[in-house]
């Protein structure tokens, strides 16, 4: 099965927030490039749950039956790659991201697995508080994280109780000038 690739060059994908508690998963990329949420392409024919689904047990080896869904963003929400992210030798040439962003909460404790494919996308991994992803994400998807953080908030924790914004929140939260911005569907 392919990507899925819409015409004007974003790759159709599913974003991934695991809690546990308060707290949300972060993977650390294979070889100490950064810490992100797992995400993962939605291919030819398959529908955004069974993407999500599949992504889960792929990058971390957590099945279905571990979780609840809470609930998903309302649109796609988009990034561009920087220029010398783009592998211009793909046909068609993918030049970002649009995303339907997951909430998902463990039923019970898992033991996580990296090794489900031949490229695991996680070495390693941490509990960490609710907004703390968005200091840790590469520059250019830190919008995308703070919008669906933002957007799910309400769902993973009912009733007013999510967390305060950090103290460096205006900081990280500021438009970057490397970065465009993007809307949603």
């Amino acid at each position: 099965m392919t990507d899925v690739i819409d015409p004007d060059g974003f790759r159709a994908n599913v974003g991934i927030i695991l809690m546990q508690g308060v707290e949300v998963f972060l993977g650390r990329r294979t070889g100490g490039k950064g810490w992100q949420f797992p995400q993962g392409g939605l291919r030819s024919g398959e529908a955004l749950e069974q993407a999500l689904y599949r992504e889960l047990y792929e990058e971390i080896g957590v099945r279905e039956s571990a979780v609840d869904l809470i609930g998903q963003t309302e649109r796609w929400l988009r990034y561009r790659l920087p220029p010398r992210y783009v592998r211009r030798n793909q046909r068609p040439v993918c030049t970002g991201q649009k995303q339907r962003w997951f909430l998902l909460r463990l039923r019970h404790e898992v033991t996580f697995d990296f090794a489900r494919t031949s490229e695991p996308e996680f070495d390693q991994w941490r509990w960490s508080n609710y907004w703390e992803p968005v200091r840790e994400v590469i520059y250019f998807k830190r919008p995308v994280y703070v919008r669906a953080l933002t957007e799910l908030a309400p769902l993973a924790f009912p009733r007013g109780k999510q967390p305060p914004f950090p103290e460096w929140w205006d900081e990280y939260t500021r438009p970057d000038p490397r970065v465009g911005s993007e809307s949603g569907d």
